[in-house]
C-alpha cells in the first residue's frame, strides 16, 4: 500500500473544517488549507527541524485583525505530510484521519487566537 497523497490529505484536512461548530465553520473557510511534504525553507525559522513540524498557521490571527491591516497573503494552513506520517508511525492506534484532523485543529486554533497554552488547555491530545 502506498503513503496516503498530499491531496488526501487535504480532503481530511477540508473535512475535519466541516465538523467545525457553526461559530468557527464560516470563518474557517476563509483561510486556506496547503499540503506540503515538507515546510517550506522560506517558512523555516533558523534550528528548526523540518522533520518536527507537522503543521503551521500564517497570518494574522483573527483576535488580532484590524481594518488597517496590510495582508501579505492569506491566512493559511499548512500541513506536512511527511512529519505528520513519520509521527503516525510513532503513534500505535491513531489513525491518519485522527492525527490529521488534530494538526489541522491545532493550527485553526492559532488562526481564531489561542495560544498553545490555550490548546492544551483544551485538548490533552500529545499527552
Amino acid at each position: 500500500m502506498s503513503d496516503p497523497s498530499l491531496e488526501r490529505f487535504e480532503q481530511i484536512a477540508h473535512n475535519t473544517v466541516a465538523q467545525f461548530p457553526e461559530a468557527f465553520r464560516d470563518p474557517a473557510r476563509s483561510v486556506l488549507i496547503r499540503v506540503e511534504e515538507f515546510i517550506p525553507d522560506h517558512l523555516l525559522e533558523p534550528g528548526e527541524d523540518k522533520w518536527d513540524l507537522t503543521g503551521l498557521y500564517t497570518g494574522i490571527p483573527m483576535t488580532e485583525k484590524s481594518f488597517s491591516d496590510i495582508p501579505e497573503g492569506p491566512d493559511t494552513v499548512w500541513l506536512f505530510r511527511a512529519p505528520i506520517l513519520d509521527e503516525l508511525s510513532e503513534r500505535p492506534g491513531v489513525t491518519l484521519e485522527e492525527l490529521v484532523a488534530h494538526v489541522t485543529i491545532h493550527e485553526f486554533a492559532h488562526h481564531f487566537g489561542w495560544s498553545d497554552d490555550d490548546i492544551a488547555a483544551v485538548d490533552r491530545w500529545w499527552e
